[in-house]
């Protein structure tokens, strides 16, 4: 699990919360048909714009931003030069007993004892890589368009409420809290869109990036076994994939 999404989420929502039960009344910014245009009404137009398989899978992706697990790069380096050894002394047929726990760079090393063309096998990861990219690039839009539908239901919300404060505008006693209720909702769209859609969106496509360069670095990895790389060469070619720091730490 990663924690800074959850502390993030539950801090984030805990200094508004905080913030709100210190001023007064708490239930003063509870308001249901404000929670109805604002929540109710994001997700409808944000249905609007994507397939309800979509719509639905989003959600699943949602669930990296707290669960996503990325392999260690300089782990993956050293599994490709153990790999990259064995498959120059004792022939690629020599990787089908390796032990690999990343599934992407298990189906690369399938692929090579199998015998495919270099190729082939580029290609075939390559397509692999692209269509994961995709789906992960459904979840991010979802959370994106949430972010602006909220502040947008929030604003119409608040119209409703105005139109609602003005045309009872004989009795001034009503002003106050009508008007009260009509913010609430621009309140609701602020938050939903910024303490949650828009960070979430965030989150999603930096594990993303990680995810896509372990992938391509295990790329160089199943190119450079097929074409009988030696193994320090590989390495040090792998080692770009590093920060600066772990670079010099990784050659030394």
């Amino acid at each position: 699990m990663d924690i800074a999404t959850l502390v993030g989420l539950v801090g984030g929502f805990g200094v508004i919360i905080g913030a709100i039960a210190t001023g007064g009344d708490a239930m003063l910014f509870v308001n249901v048909p404000s929670v109805l245009i604002v929540v109710g009404g994001t997700f409808m137009v944000t249905l609007m714009q994507v397939s309800l398989a979509d719509f639905l899978g989003s959600f699943a992706i949602g669930l990296k931003a707290f669960m996503y697990k990325v392999d260690d790069p300089k782990q993956l380096i050293e599994d490709a030069v153990t790999m990259a050894d064995v498959a120059r002394k004792n022939g690629l047929l020599a990787l089908e007993n390796q032990e690999i726990n990343n599934e992407f760079l298990q189906k690369g090393i399938n692929l090579c004892v199998d015998g495919h063309d270099p190729a082939l096998v580029q290609k075939m990861l390559t397509k692999d890589i692209d269509l994961t990219i995709q789906r992960h690039e459904v979840g991010q839009r979802m959370f994106k368009n949430m972010a602006v539908a909220a502040p947008a239901m929030g604003m119409i919300g608040t119209l409703i409420g105005l139109v609602q404060m003005l045309a009872n505008m004989s009795d001034p006693a009503a002003i106050g809290p009508a008007m009260a209720v009509a913010l609430l909702t621009t309140l609701y769209g602020a938050v939903i869109a910024n303490a949650f859609a828009q960070p979430m969106a965030n989150k999603l496509g930096h594990a993303s990036e990680l995810e896509q360069t372990n992938k391509s670095l295990i790329l160089e990895t199943i190119s450079g076994i097929q074409e009988g790389m030696n193994p320090k060469v590989l390495e040090q070619m792998l080692t770009n994939y590093l920060p600066p720091k772990q670079r010099i730490e990784q050659e030394a």
